[in-house]
């Protein structure tokens, strides 16, 4: 799929990933195409799957969940959360769910509002299998946009 991606793909990809709100006008003058060019362009991005959505970036700890953790997951069967992830619909605090390959089936990352209310959750994952957890004290790296392969 990588070959389908050009330059000027991958200029519009890295606008669009440091502010999505960009019009097709800005985009156009950024990347020194016509905008009918740009709106095309983003339309085949996002049908190929390249752009998966447009999401506000929310800090979990400002916008009341200041307590993060990654929970180490190896559960199996029926009730594995990598299998059937719908079993966590109803859990606000699991932001993202991380299937792996070794000896723990997943990594879930969690934002909660308190400890109490993190405690609760981790209860709620040991039903589906053994759990080890670790709090994040601070994020050094907290996402980078995806450029173009260099190889």
């Amino acid at each position: 799929m990588n070959s389908e991606l050009d330059k000027v793909d991958w200029a519009l990809l890295e606008a669009l990933q440091a502010d999505a709100r960009l019009s097709y006008n800005e985009l156009s003058r950024r990347v020194h195409v016509s905008p009918p060019t740009v709106a095309q362009r983003v339309r085949r991005l996002e049908q190929i799957g390249v752009i998966a959505g447009y999401h506000a970036r929310v800090d979990p700890t400002i916008a009341g969940r200041p307590v993060i953790a990654l929970v180490r997951m190896k559960c199996y069967g029926a009730r594995c959360i990598t299998v059937h992830p719908e079993l966590l619909d109803d859990c606000p605090e699991v932001l993202e769910v991380v299937r792996l390959t070794g000896d723990i089936c997943s990594v879930v990352k969690v934002a909660a509002s308190s400890i109490r209310a993190l405690e609760r959750l981790l209860e709620r994952l040991a039903t589906y299998g053994e759990t080890s957890s670790a709090m994040v004290l601070s994020t050094p790296v907290d996402w980078r946009p995806v450029t173009e392969p260099t190889d």
